[in-house]
């Protein structure tokens, strides 16, 4: 029996089936304890299914017997991918350093070059990055590189390769670093490099494209590792950090919904044991904040702290979303002044400015306008154009410069559009409405207003469309059975005996967002027929 799920988990393995191969070699593990090279399988097919755990004692096991038949050079192979693993989990280091030292001391005893000392060296590379020497993580990444080429070891040169462009974009050499990462990207998508490395690699280099704003490499890579991932179905390749990342890439394009279950998986997968746990629990609450599900943003965002993640800037709009202006205000002057990594800082001051506009602080929000395009003009990131020219047109149409604001908002549609973000560029167009409006254009306001509005209501941004509602139309924007201002003015269509069609023309939204509206309207209302709601309408006076 033993020999037989042996076999299966083996033919399995090499068929890349890494559900079937987990079940099989642990059913042969239970008859009678596997072998080395079977516990290697077993602790890189549990890896690649998502059970951490018995990976990794699965690969200490592979050590020992790797050890115990004399094989220094299999056995250091598996210390160092034990390394991998702990590598995602907090206060480990004692752990990670004494795996290392097994495997230098191993390879020490082994006369003879071979690829696992390179492997060896991307540990060490990583090491000297991680303080901040980044010439010599460059070099060890690059001798790395070379024992890949000379031993034909694809997976050794990728992940060198890699690590070597990571040194080079933290050495502020954004150009040769990003070239590195293509160059093994591209690897990863013509299957060359196996599945260890693949979501070693992919993770990081999205973490790269997150902190230097390059969202195009970012959808780029991403679209091409799902597919190369569709026909692995079985396959858990993003976890840790890259869910995050994935969860707010997912959220910047407009699919909510998969970035909400993503995030709820992150959630689910790092507990406080992992680095990345803060983060997950923060983009589950931005993801709540932006829907109007305060309750649970507030409990995520208080999560996320306790797990180490700062809850700025997130916490500080929630407050400003619940109109406690004051709370807003005290928060994001703090961020600012204790947030200065690049990418976290972009965010801060964004969120600054709105915040000081609704506080009255026209100078403090002018001035971290200005900071923010200073920002934008030395990295060129679409992302960050954008983000500076929205708010530069939220300040200037503060301060009463209404044509001024036009132009900035204009230059942030376009440049929103190309990222695509549709709910940054619904907002830009909200206040490009009220921008008309001031300007005399009631026709361009509503039109700007309307195309807002329907966005926010297909994404499910509930707060920004009462926001926008009674800021342009208050009167109809006057709570009627906690009908939003949008709903008030499509029950007044329907008791006005009009079709949906005829309503989607009016209003200019289309019939499913009208259909969503009538829906919505009858479970709030508790009505049944359009006949019902006409009555409604007429009895609380909305026509």
């Amino acid at each position: 029996m033993g020999n037989e799920a042996l076999e299966r988990g083996r033919a399995a393995f090499e068929r890349q089936g890494w559900s079937d191969a987990f079940a099989a070699l642990a059913e042969a593990d239970r008859t009678s304890p596997l072998e080395a090279d079977d516990l290697d399988r077993l602790a890189t097919a549990a890896h690649l299914i998502g059970l951490d755990e018995a990976s990794a004692a699965a690969r200490a096991r592979a050590f020992q017997a790797h050890l115990q038949r004399g094989d220094r050079v299999r056995a250091a192979a598996s210390a160092i991918w034990r390394v991998f693993l702990i590598g995602e989990r907090r206060n480990r280091e004692a752990e990670m350093g004494g795996w290392v030292a097994r495997a230098e001391r191993l390879l020490d005893e082994h006369p003879e070059a071979c690829a696992e000392r390179g492997f060896l060296l991307c540990l060490m590379a990583r090491k000297k990055g991680g303080e901040g020497d980044f010439e010599g993580a460059r070099e060890f990444a690059a001798r790395a590189a070379a024992m890949g080429e000379r031993f034909g070891n694809r997976d050794l040169m990728a992940l060198a390769r890699h690590v070597e462009g990571r040194a080079l974009l933290r050495a502020q050499q954004t150009a040769a670093g990003f070239a590195r990462l293509d160059e093994v990207m591209v690897a990863i998508a013509a299957g060359e490099v196996g599945p260890l490395v693949m979501g070693v690699v992919y993770c990081s280099a999205l973490s790269a494209c997150h902190d230097l704003f390059d969202l195009r490499r970012a959808q780029e890579w991403t679209t091409a590792l799902s597919a190369w991932c569709a026909s692995h179905p079985d396959m858990v390749p993003f976890r840790g950090q890259c869910l995050v990342r994935r969860s707010e890439l997912l959220q910047l394009h407009g699919d909510w919904a998969e970035a909400a279950q993503e995030a709820r998986l992150a959630c689910e997968r790092l507990s406080d044991a992992f680095d990345d746990a803060g983060a997950a629990l923060y983009q589950h609450a931005e993801l709540c904040r932006v829907r109007g599900d305060f309750l649970r943003a507030d409990d995520a965002y208080r999560q996320a702290s306790r797990a180490g993640r700062r809850p700025q800037p997130g916490l500080a709009l929630l407050r400003l979303a619940q109109g406690d202006v004051a709370s807003a205000d005290v928060a994001i002057r703090s961020a600012l002044h204790e947030t200065k990594l690049p990418r976290a800082r972009a965010q801060v001051l964004q969120a600054a400015a709105e915040i000081f506009l609704a506080s009255g602080d026209l100078a403090a929000a002018r001035a971290a306008a200005h900071e923010l395009d200073e920002m934008a003009r030395r990295t060129s990131a679409t992302m960050l154009r954008a983000a500076a020219a929205h708010t530069a047109g939220a300040v200037a149409l503060a301060a009463g410069e209404p044509r001024d604001a036009v132009g900035h908002l204009r230059e942030a549609v376009g440049l929103w559009r190309d990222v695509p973000a549709p709910y940054e560029l619904a907002r830009v167009r909200a206040l490009m409405g009220t921008a008309y409006a001031v300007l005399g254009d009631d026709e361009g306001a509503r039109m700007e207003i309307d195309a807002a509005v329907e966005v926010f209501e297909q994404l499910g941004a509930r707060p920004d469309v009462e926001r926008v509602t009674a800021l342009v139309e208050p009167e109809a924007a006057a709570p009627s059975g906690g009908l939003t201002g949008r709903e008030v003015e499509v029950l007044r269509q329907v008791a006005a005996g009009k079709t949906n069609r005829a309503i989607a023309t009016e209003l200019s939204i289309s019939e499913k967002t009208v259909a969503r509206h009538i829906s919505n309207i009858f479970t709030k209302l508790d009505l049944s027929s359009r006949s019902a709601a006409t009555a409604y309408a007429y009895e609380h006076k909305l026509l």
